[in-house]
């Protein structure tokens, strides 16, 4: 049996879909598909119902989804223990982090890492959706909550200081309490930003939802509401202050996180350290 096939395999399921599959592999979808048909044949079980544009796992699919995963997990085992014996500062480490503190914060701070190790490659993925270090989807995770499961290794970053910020041309214009609302959506919409925009917001709707701290920033600027920013983004040198400066903060704590097998790696210590010389 060729473990290519059920490494695709392992990929639909986690992801769900082919494209989704397709890109956590880094692949094409028309791929993925192609290795499930092989994996099919080669077994002689129907392990996807296809129905139009949706996949369903059949019985047996489900069994071996179990069983490849599985073996899926314990290679990603093998790869990170591999990693975390090199000592060499080369290659290549995947970072990821929020929009908002990959562009403003953590970008402007790798640029010096190049000149130091210039054997090094590393990958800023700026996303909201929390990457899986046990699937080897990123080496470094920038995290603002504490991980309190997992076999983890934690560095604090950096406090990031929330509060709710509007133009001074509408604070100039109106009450806060009448001001629209610039709200978070999408895998930031239970954020504790946005439970706090929840308590000025007092039951009124919102104009705007984005999940993107850098688009509420932008809405802001134009006048168009209250949004909840983080300090790091300078919000008074363009126009912005906070509606209620007595208030206090939102505190939230950024996070390094890497699996405690790739702790003694080289090239993610030294990115590690890079970044804690450099914002701590």
């Amino acid at each position: 049996m060729n473990w290519d096939d059920l490494r695709h395999f392992a990929a639909l399921c986690s992801e769900g879909s082919l494209l989704g599959a397709a890109k956590a592999l880094g692949t094409e979808h028309a791929t993925v598909s192609r290795r499930i048909e092989a994996l099919e044949k080669k077994t002689g079980l129907k392990l996807v119902d296809r129905r139009g544009r949706r996949l369903q796992l059949t019985d047996d699919g489900q069994r071996i989804a179990t069983l490849a995963m599985r073996m899926r997990d314990e290679a990603d085992g093998i790869q990170r223990i591999l990693r975390g014996k090199r000592d060499e500062i080369a290659g290549e480490v995947t970072i990821s982090a929020p929009p908002a503190l990959s562009v403003c914060v953590i970008a402007p701070c790798l640029a010096s890492l190049a000149n130091r190790y210039p054997l090094l490659t590393v990958r800023l993925l700026a996303e909201t959706r929390q990457a899986s270090l046990n699937r080897r989807e990123a080496d470094i995770a920038v995290r603002l909550s504490r991980p309190v499961e997992g076999d983890l290794a934690l560095v604090k970053l950096m406090e990031v200081i929330f509060r709710p910020y509007a133009s001074i041309h509408l604070i100039d214009k109106m009450n806060s309490r009448d001001m629209p609302l610039i709200g978070s959506d999408g895998d930031v919409r239970d954020s504790p930003q946005q439970q706090a925009l929840e308590q000025i917001a007092h039951g009124r709707p919102y104009t705007f939802r984005s999940s993107d701290v850098m688009v509420q920033f932008a809405l802001a600027k134009a006048g168009a509401g209250i949004a909840m920013l983080p300090d790091f983004l300078a919000p008074e040198q363009h126009g912005l202050f906070s509606v209620d400066p007595d208030a206090k903060p939102l505190v939230r704590e950024a996070w390094l996180v890497i699996h405690n097998d790739l702790k003694n790696s080289g090239p993610v210590r030294a990115v590690v350290d890079h970044l804690r010389q450099s914002i701590g």
